[in-house]
């Protein structure tokens, strides 16, 4: 029996985009190419989430990635706020499993001056039974470990959560951590799949 439901943050009850993000501030051509794989399709985009790295050497090294467009690079590290929006649906869909008495968590990488950053667009956080994000632990979804410090942190047996995540291979991961995974693809979507798993949705 699902008693407990699991969501990712990113694509799942926010809209994350850094591709708009580098639009928004005007990063095109040549430039978009550069700054894209400088900071967002870099290793240490990851090492952001995880948070052991220090902010400044995670900045340094998005800048020694393309030393060209240093001015970009220090545009987007102070406009994070512009890749995170709450979809309309999130904060009364959790509520909505609430009601019908089951548990929600996030499990969602996310790194510590990101989250301080752009709490105003992660309302719904405030309606959880618990929360955890990569920074607190210093691990990062797909990796085993950060599932396992969600089940200890919180006693719950994974056989009685279902995880949502737009992730291919974090669905993977909590599957073989015992977990019922839906990969999102969207809100309607994932209903569908909640419904066959007898989550009561309407």
């Amino acid at each position: 029996m699902i008693r407990n439901i699991v969501f990712d943050v990113g694509n799942v009850l926010v809209e994350y985009s850094w591709e708009r993000m580098l639009r928004t501030l005007h990063i095109t051509g040549e430039a978009y190419d550069a700054v894209a794989k400088a900071t967002a399709l870099s290793p240490l985009w990851n090492e952001l989430d995880r948070s052991r790295m220090s902010d400044e050497d995670i900045l340094k090294g998005f800048i020694q990635n393309a030393p060209k467009y240093e001015k970009e690079i220090r545009l987007v590290w102070e406009n994070i706020p512009e890749s995170i929006h709450c979809f309309p649906y999130s904060v009364s869909w959790v509520k909505k499993f609430r009601e019908k008495g089951y548990k929600t968590y996030i499990l969602s990488n996310y790194g510590k001056r990101a989250f301080e950053m752009t709490k105003q667009e992660l309302p719904f956080v405030a309606d959880m039974d618990g929360v955890l994000f990569s920074y607190q632990v210093q691990q990062i979804k797909p990796e085993p470990e950060i599932f396992q410090s969600l089940f200890d942190t919180y006693q719950l047996k994974p056989e009685e959560c279902v995880f949502l995540d737009d992730n291919e291979k974090n669905i993977i991961a909590a599957r073989e951590n015992g977990m019922h995974a839906i990969w999102f693809k969207g809100k309607e979507q994932a209903e569908e799949e909640l419904k066959k798993l007898g989550v009561s949705c309407e």
